[in-house]
């Protein structure tokens, strides 16, 4: 049996959130399939410890977090980006790939890096469930093809990646696979939610990892109720709740895209007779 060892990236700077929960619980979920794999994970406090593993793992995710994802002076943003490009330069001269999911927060950091689009300030936060369009090669990709037109993820950011630069995405083979929803009356261009980078390495602007029972118990405490109500209205708190009660909504979603992401990932990194006869 092989073994699949995969690093959780925390780029949550010490704050408490339900996504590295979230996370995690995906994670123990496909450990307990038959995937005839033995999986590891070990997780990495970026932003508050500078932790940052070594190219020992298999797959990397790493998490959405708070703050600006601007360009900063903090020690761990050039480790991080260090690790980043030593991923695409393995996958480009090694037989085994290295696969890689990054959330929001991550997602941002790394289109920026790569200059594959304008990072900007929102104007106002964008918090909520939302549907988010396929377009062209997002309709067939593989971690969406299973998911309706729209489907709803969990979004929650000040900032924005708009204007992507098609020359630079096209030269090193990345496809725009979402947008934000679409809003006539507003005359801004629409968000990228998810750029696939290469075969093995994916983004999504969203929160694919989001789940309906745990983001419900946490939306239905006073704490976070009052502050939602507060700075978005009753009736913005109670669509999410609604939302979070649907099983067509974000419970599709957190089912659909980082299993199905964790489950290739596996496929592709265990030898091929172990799949013989298998789904």
């Amino acid at each position: 049996m092989s073994i699949v060892r995969i690093a959780v990236l925390d780029m949550n700077n010490s704050h408490a959130n339900e996504g590295m929960r979230c996370i995690l619980q995906l994670i123990r979920n496909v450990q307990g399939n038959d995937l005839q794999a033995e999986l590891s994970f070990d997780v990495f406090d970026v932003r508050s410890n500078n932790e940052i593993p070594d190219l020992e793992y298999d797959i990397f995710i790493s998490s959405g977090g708070p703050g600006s994802p601007l360009a900063s002076d903090d020690a761990w943003e050039q480790s991080y980006f260090n690790l980043i490009d030593q991923i695409f330069d393995w996958n480009r001269h090694n037989d085994r790939k290295k696969y890689v999911f990054l959330i929001c927060h991550s997602f941002q950091l790394v289109v920026r890096h790569l200059e594959l689009g304008l990072l900007s300030k929102r104007k106002s936060t964008s918090f909520g469930i939302f549907p988010v369009h396929k377009i062209d090669e997002g309709c067939t990709d593989p971690l969406l093809a299973d998911l309706p037109e729209p489907f709803y993820a969990v979004d929650s950011r000040d900032y924005q990646i708009t204007e992507p630069d098609t020359e630079r995405l096209e030269a090193m083979g990345a496809s725009i696979l979402c947008l934000e929803k679409d809003r006539p009356h507003v005359p801004l261009e629409r968000a990228v939610m998810a750029i696939r980078f290469s075969d093995e390495i994916i983004g999504t602007q969203f929160h694919p990892e989001a789940d309906n029972e745990g983001m419900l118990r946490y939306f239905l405490t006073d704490e976070k109720r009052n502050h939602i109500v507060l700075n978005f209205g009753q009736e913005k708190y109670n669509d999410m709740v609604a939302y979070l009660q649907d099983p067509d909504k974000i419970a599709l979603t957190s089912s659909v895209i980082i299993p199905g992401f964790l489950r290739q990932a596996i496929r592709s990194l265990s030898p091929y007779e172990e799949f013989i006869g298998q789904d």
